[in-house]
């Protein structure tokens, strides 16, 4: 059964919630009363169909049904999660949530979007507060996994067991907070670093845009993979940390920061950031920086993926997790029609993956045919711990055939035939399709090697019975169009 979240509060933050659960497969159900809501959150919910989707290599779930509600009433009757991201005012807050308490659902979790107030705060004038928990996400919503997870000691085990589960469905990675603090953890280390910058451009020491530059060449690309601790360990040269820290304590003593003061944001100070920042983008050029953020955010967290590192760690698990839903096997065992085709890619176009023409360009459908060579590889025996013993597979000739083209977002599915599997080779039929659309073929004959001698060798027993198994399962299926008309001419 669909789960349904209502979010209270349309803005950036609202519409940005609403994107990640519709696209994680949930109902959401929205509140706002503003008329220019539903545009906004449609411009919101389209930029994220392109960019959320193609993070992992496991496609996500079926996306969900969106609707607007007049009534708060309607938006949180029989919800399973509410989201509240209204303007960060105290008493507003606190009346809100006696109205939604009326109609929420007593084990219902009330989570709120707040970067300024902890749950002590909110849950002041509930009642029912152990419903109430701090929610803090990060900017875009949609594609960064931190949420700040805050609750007091009115919230029990179970309501915070509850919350990680249903944040962690939705692709999250929650930082449970030991003890309530305004502004959380990021909004606090991101104050330090605001004093610091402006105290730089007050005394003259750098520009606004210097500033933005020592943070995006280098230390924003290093804390995306390790943050200022492994950091500091890495620089350490691998010393543990207590000694690393120890390296560090007399810098932190030196008269460099200015950390403890807070300058005034007077005119001079004001007019000086403006006269060294750029004229504040039209509309246009704020959705081609907003475009711009998301593609490069896209290839960062993708890349943090590969490495298993940082966010892109967050990304892995949910991959794992999907694995079963996407109709991908994980072992030979798992594969229920050996007769039939074996699905081997279930995923969704990068933005990274597309060409000047706005499609996805040709290396990535050899990367797609590779990536389900290596599953079908795996499925077989041919995993990790088998090439760490010595043996593997080569591939030695790859045909493509590109039939239509595909967008960002879209969805990618590969199912992989064996047309042949004994002595020393391989023969794979891969059909790429988004939907009903066959997109391209891709066959590919591999040579099984001894990785010592880089010479082909024979298949192992193992190895050759599941293949011969699958080879003959499937021989009984038309021959595909176009297979074996060039493969095997080299040899």
């Amino acid at each position: 059964m669909t789960s349904t979240a209502a979010i209270i509060g349309g803005g950036v933050i609202g519409a940005g919630w609403a994107a990640r659960f519709l696209l994680h497969g949930w109902n959401v159900r929205l509140f706002d009363p503003a008329p220019e809501v539903q545009a906004r959150t449609a411009q919101v919910i389209d930029r994220a169909r392109l960019a959320l989707p193609g993070l992992g290599d496991v496609a996500l779930p079926e996306a969900g049904q969106l609707s607007f509600h007049g009534l708060m009433s309607e938006a949180v009757a029989g919800a399973d999660w509410v989201q509240e991201s209204v303007p960060d005012r105290l008493e507003l807050k606190q009346t809100l949530y006696q109205t939604l308490q009326d109609y929420m659902e007593p084990g219902v979790v009330l989570g709120s979007s707040t970067r300024s107030f902890t749950p002590t705060d909110l849950q002041a004038m509930s009642k029912r507060p152990e419903q109430i928990v701090v929610a803090h996400p990060v900017q875009p919503v949609y594609l960064l996994p931190l949420v700040e997870l805050v609750g007091s000691d009115r919230n029990g085990a179970a309501v915070m067991a509850r919350c990680v589960d249903v944040l962690e469905d939705i692709g999250m990675r929650p930082l449970q907070l030991r003890a309530e603090q305004p502004a959380h953890v990021s909004d606090r280390l991101a104050q330090a670093l605001w004093r610091e910058a402006l105290w730089l451009i007050r005394d003259g020491i750098a520009t606004t845009q210097e500033v933005d530059a020592a943070i995006r060449l280098g230390l924003g690309p290093t804390w995306a993979q390790s943050g200022p601790f492994e950091a500091a360990r890495i620089a350490g040269a691998g010393a543990d940390m207590a000694r690393a820290m120890q390296a560090i304590a007399p810098e932190l003593k030196a008269p460099w920061s200015r950390l403890t003061d807070v300058p005034d944001m007077d005119a001079a100070l004001a007019r000086r950031i403006a006269e060294q920042s750029e004229d504040p983008p039209g509309v246009a050029d704020l959705a081609m920086l907003e475009d711009a953020r998301d593609a490069s955010l896209v290839a960062i967290l993708r890349a943090l993926r590969g490495r298993n590192q940082g966010a892109g760690a967050v990304l892995a698990r949910g991959d794992a997790r999907r694995r079963a839903e996407a109709g991908l096997a994980s072992t030979y065992a798992e594969i229920t029609s050996p007769e039939q085709p074996v699905p081997t890619v279930a995923r969704a176009v990068p933005l990274d993956w597309l060409d000047y023409n706005g499609h996805m360009t040709e290396a990535r459908y050899l990367e797609v045919f590779a990536t389900a060579t290596d599953q079908l590889m795996d499925l077989v025996g041919c995993d990790a711990d088998y090439v760490a013993s010595g043996k593997s597979f080569f591939t030695v000739e790859t045909h493509i055939r590109h039939i239509d083209e595909v967008r960002a977002g879209a969805h990618l599915a590969v199912t992989t035939r064996v047309l042949a599997g004994a002595g020393k080779r391989m023969h794979l039929w891969h059909e790429l399709r988004s939907g009903d659309r066959l997109l391209a073929t891709g066959e590919h004959m591999l040579l099984h090697v001894d990785l010592e001698t880089r010479r082909s060798c024979e298949l192992t027993p193992v190895l050759a019975e599941r293949l011969s198994r699958l080879a003959e399962a499937q021989a009984t299926l038309p021959p595909p169009e176009g297979a074996g008309r060039h493969i095997g001419q080299g040899f």
